[in-house]
Order: C-alpha cells, then structure tokens, then sequence
C-alpha cells in the first residue's frame, strides 16, 4: 500500500516537475540541476540509511522518510527561487524518475525478502513493483488534472501545479501512519562489532559498479526530462505526456509478472539481460525517428520490457547475501540508482538548451545496452541459492 501511495505521488509530481520550474522561471539547464540534486541527494541519504539505519530500527527510519517527504512537497509548493528549490531538492525525497531510487526503498526490501524464500521471492518482488508501477503510471496520467483544473476554474495554472505537490506532501503524512502500524517483527538487529557487509562485500560492491553503469545511463532518460523533450521536439503537451507514461506504466508493469516465471526458467541474470537490452535499443530509436506517433511507439515498446529485469534484480541481490546484510546491500547497490544518475540530467538539460534532437535517449540506451552486456559476461555463471 505505501509503495502504491508513493508511486501515485512521485508519477505525479515527476510529470508536473518541468512544466512547474519553467513556469517559475527556470531554464533547461536549472531544471537539470534541480532533477540532479534530487538524485544526488537521494543517493547520500540511502547510504547513510543502509549502512547506519539498521542500528536505529526499520519502522524508525521509514518514518522519518515519510516526514522527509512530507516537508519536501510543502518546500515545492511554497517556494520559488532556484536556490532555494535546489537545497529542498537535494536534502528532500522528490523523486523525478519513473521508478523508485528514495531511501525508502532498501528497509522496503530488506522486509519484505525475508516473508519468503527462494523462487516465491522474486513473485513477491514483481507483486511490490507492480504496485509502484502502476500507480506512478494513474499519477502520471493525473498531471493533466491541474491544467484542466486551471483552464475550467479560470485560475492561475502555476497555482493549480502547486497544489499537486501539496499532495505530494498528504500523502507523505499518510505513509507515516501506515508504516507507524507495521510489526515490530520487521525489526533485526545486526551482530554487535560486524561491518554491514562483512560477508558480501565483494560481490556487492561488483553489482552496485555495473548498476552505476545502467543508472548512469537511466540519468539521461528521467521521466521529468523525457517530458520536457517531448515538449521540445513534439510540442506535446504535460496532460499529453502524462497520457504516454500512464500507458507506459500499464505495460511495464503487467511486463513484471512474467519476470518471476522466466526467472524460474532461464535465471535471474539472463531475465535481466534479454528484457533490458532490447528496451534499450527501443529507447535509441525513440530518440532518432522524426514523428510524434513513432517516438511514442518505441517508448511503449520500451516500456514493455524494461520494467521486467527490476524483480529478477532485487530478488537476486536478497538471495546473494545473508538476511542481516540485506538492507545494507539493498542500500549500496540501488545507490548508484541515484549517485551515477545525478550528473546526467544536468547534461541531458545542457543538450535539450541547444538541441530538440534526442541525443539524451540515444546516449542513455547506449550506455544501458553496454551494462546489459558486460553483465552477462561477468555474472551469468553465478547462480542465486534457492534459500537464503
């Protein structure tokens, strides 16, 4: 349910985000820096949770994440000046992407892979994502409300984005008094005197450098951004876009239902890698064809495949490690999620000031194909334990 909650809520703000700071004034390249501050920020704050949080209890500090997140949707909506936006998005939660990279997530999943075992984990992975997906996808399509709102109600459009990410921040109260009612079984406390990854860190610290790779890469391609580049090269409106990621959402997150079943058949590092490397490839011809109508088709296409590595990925990095060393693994290896996808918004705005051209989604798949196949080379022999 708070998983559904947040996704609802960053696919909301994350489509309104460029249209909201260029209304404000801002240029490409400010809103690139903002986009990057967000993920710069979660990325330091992730680590700091999964190397240190397990020390202050797991309900504790996804509280303290709601609250965060609640104090980051009433700094948006109440502030205007680039500065000041940048500090808010660097020390709050706002999440640009499609996906989830908030601190949130490894308590999220250090929980939930040890309610089951083996193969039934990456099901409950793909059920979790799922949830994430397709809400962000309704949120996606809910950015068009405030525009509709504001042309039917005659009011300032700026004041009708705002109230967006007022919601942003209800629904950031609302997730702490939810996660305040989880179990107190959640909780495990770590070996007195033990780094937080004493046993894995070796093949923690290979994973996290190869997903730096494919973040890397997805930092060129955040939703806010592909936004503002549909804008750019299509003149396609925000509630058109929201239009266009909602069904991309749809369709990448059904995609993920079958990750568990081809995980069973094939692997987990093969389900990532055949999935991944042709929406990659999509992403590209996104970027290159000259129509409107073809560009959305490829991002379909895309999106209909490059949701389906997310479970067979959790689920293997929770299988390679033992339980106590869950959350900090969880937190080093979707670190780079956000640290290595920090820098690339910013370039992605630098390209979209002088160029419509879609150089952002053509660098973005390169770099993400070449992640796919160096980690088939170097992982597909290691094969994740039935049981952890």
């Amino acid at each position: 349910m708070t998983r559904a909650l947040r996704g609802f809520a960053d696919g909301l703000v994350s489509v309104l985000l460029a249209g909201y700071l260029t209304r404000l004034g801002c240029t490409p390249l400010e809103v690139g820096a903002i986009v990057a501050g967000t993920l710069l920020g979660s990325a330091a704050l992730t680590t700091a949770v999964g190397l240190a949080g397990q020390g202050m209890g797991r309900r504790r500090v996804l509280v303290f994440a709601a609250l965060l997140m609640l104090a980051t949707g009433v700094g948006f909506a109440g502030l205007s000046a680039f500065w000041p936006l940048f500090l808010v998005a660097v020390v709050g939660t706002l999440n640009p992407t499609a996906g989830d990279v908030s601190v949130f997530l490894p308590v999220e999943q250090a929980v939930l892979a040890e309610t089951v075992h083996g193969a039934d984990r990456t099901a409950v992975f793909a059920w979790y994502n799922v949830a994430g997906t397709l809400a962000g996808g309704l949120g996606a399509l809910a950015s068009g409300l405030p525009e509709t709102v504001a042309r039917l109600g005659g009011i300032d459009p700026l004041a009708a984005e705002r109230g967006g990410f007022l919601f942003y921040a209800a629904v950031g109260a609302l997730v702490a008094g939810l996660y305040r009612r989880l179990s107190p079984s959640v909780e495990r406390a770590a070996p007195a005197g033990r780094a937080p990854l004493a046993r894995s860190r070796g093949v923690v610290l290979r994973l996290a450098a190869l997903f730096s790779l494919d973040s890397f890469g997805g930092g060129f391609v955040v939703q806010s951004l592909l936004v503002l580049w549909l804008y750019r090269r299509f003149q396609l409106s925000v509630a058109t876009a929201g239009a266009i990621f909602f069904a991309a959402g749809t369709v990448g997150a059904l995609s993920q239902f079958l990750s568990a079943k081809l995980a069973a058949r094939i692997g987990h590092v093969r389900t990532m890698v055949y999935t991944h490397l042709p929406a990659n490839l999509f992403l590209v011809l996104a970027g290159v064809v000259p129509s409107a109508p073809l560009a959305v088709v490829f991002l379909l296409l895309r999106a209909s495949l490059s949701q389906m590595d997310v479970p067979a990925r959790q689920a293997y990095v929770m299988a390679l490690v033992p339980p106590e060393e869950r959350m900090a693994a969880s937190s080093v290896t979707n670190v780079p999620r956000s640290l290595a996808a920090a820098l690339p918004p910013l370039l992605a705005g630098m390209l979209l000031d002088r160029s419509s051209f879609g150089w952002p989604l053509v660098l973005g798949g390169g770099l993400k194909a070449l992640y796919d196949v160096i980690l088939l080379a170097q992982f597909r022999a290691l094969h994740a334990p039935a049981e952890p």
